[in-house]
């Protein structure tokens, strides 16, 4: 996290953290069970998010109240829980990508599962895929180029920068541990499947968005949320261009990717190999 610090400058999202008891908190409206360390519930037009674990007791550890638009909010945890002489970070995964995820979805961008490089021209590809699709095989590939930063090898940020998609690095990164707070403009976008030679097929804007979207955090129980997420990828589709990459492991495909031709191959089933 040190590197994504900022140390001046008016903050988008302020959160206030601190200790109380919440054994005798009730829940209010659910809204959302993740069936796994959370549970989201409504109350006054907020967002709760209440974190539990068999490990720690009946009692929540951890409540956080947001703003609807996820501008604001209070962490409260609970203080019989935790070692009080030990550093506690409130904002511990997964609440912290939760708060971004929100936020984005109101109107400002989203995040996606992928690995994002900036190469020497300030050129930024995104490459798209779930678990074991080879994100973090790219990225190695990538980090030693000369001029290249990896922005992550696991999670990029997509908004829109000066009437340009951009994508930015986060703190959330895969097995390659590698992460960048630059951001670049979005170059291209290509979906990884692992194949015998180095080939790119083009992919309709329907399909894009759907492959996309399949790899996207979007927050699925907030209806206008959604709406935006969806609207945004519409966007992305229509000013970058998209591609499925078949490729090999090893630093051909740098090579390949490297290709000028790349950027102007049309919407459709053309290949490039």
């Amino acid at each position: 996290m040190k590197g994504f610090i900022v140390e001046k400058g008016k903050p988008d999202i302020r959160v206030q953290a601190g200790w109380s008891d919440l054994s005798g908190k009730r829940n209010r409206e659910l809204v959302f069970d993740s069936g796994d360390l959370w549970k989201l519930y409504s109350e006054n037009e907020s967002c709760c998010f209440w974190f539990t674990s068999p490990i720690m007791g009946a009692h929540p550890y951890k409540i956080a109240t947001f703003s609807k638009e996820f501008d604001s909010g209070e962490v409260y945890l609970h203080r019989s829980y935790f070692n009080q002489d030990q550093p506690i970070y409130p904002l511990e995964y997964p609440l912290d990508e939760l708060i971004i995820n929100n936020f984005l979805a109101r109107g400002k961008g989203m995040e996606v599962h992928a690995c994002g490089i900036l190469n020497s021209n300030e050129q930024g590809y995104l490459f798209v895929g779930q678990s074991t699709a080879g994100k973090t095989t790219i990225a190695k590939l990538w980090q030693d180029e000369p001029g290249v930063t990896v922005l992550s090898d696991d999670r990029i940020i997509l908004r829109r920068i000066e009437n340009k998609i951009g994508m930015y690095g986060t703190p959330w990164h895969g097995e390659a541990m590698l992460a960048s707070p630059s951001r670049a403009p979005l170059t291209a976008i290509y979906f990884l499947e692992k194949g015998k030679k180095n080939e790119l097929v083009a992919q309709k804007p329907s399909d894009a968005i759907s492959r996309l979207f399949a790899c996207s955090f979007p927050p699925f129980y907030n209806r206008d949320a959604l709406d935006f997420t969806l609207s945004f990828l519409e966007d992305v589709v229509k000013n970058v261009p998209c591609y499925e990459l078949r490729f090999t492991p090893d630093k051909n495909v740098v090579e390949f990717i490297k290709g000028e031709r790349i950027a102007y191959c049309p919407f459709g089933n053309h290949r490039i190999s």
